[in-house]
């Protein structure tokens, strides 16, 4: 359902930028100068789809770093608990080993848990 909703936005918006890059092929000054408007010492020139392409692109960017920025809280959490889950990985692992050393080297003896070692 996501993907058909996906296609049904991006599909016009592609095509009203594609007509857009079609009807703007001329050539467009870019200057970087704001006190020599007629000869600029920085300027370009390229077709004007040329910038709707690179606004778009730009657009596409800044919206990924905010998506990016927004999440950041649940990357810490998420962080945060692979943390604990290792923790309590590596507790169980050796709590095993205690375990099974204790079955080899006194087979006849019973184990103790942690609830009759507190008691």
């Amino acid at each position: 359902m996501r993907k058909l909703i996906n296609i049904l936005i991006m599909l016009p918006l592609a095509v009203v930028l594609i007509v857009l890059c079609v009807a703007n092929r001329q050539n467009v000054r870019f200057s970087l100068d704001p006190f020599n408007t007629t000869e600029p010492a920085i300027s370009v020139t390229v077709p004007f789809f040329v910038f709707l392409f690179g606004a778009l692109l730009a657009g596409i960017i800044i919206g990924w770093i905010a998506n990016w920025m927004s999440q950041r809280k649940y990357r810490l959490e998420l962080r945060t608990k692979r943390s604990e889950v290792e923790r309590y990985r590596r507790q169980n692992e050796n709590q095993m080993r205690t375990e099974k050393a204790t079955r080899e080297f006194a087979p006849g003896l019973p184990l103790m848990t942690n609830s009759d070692k507190a008691a």
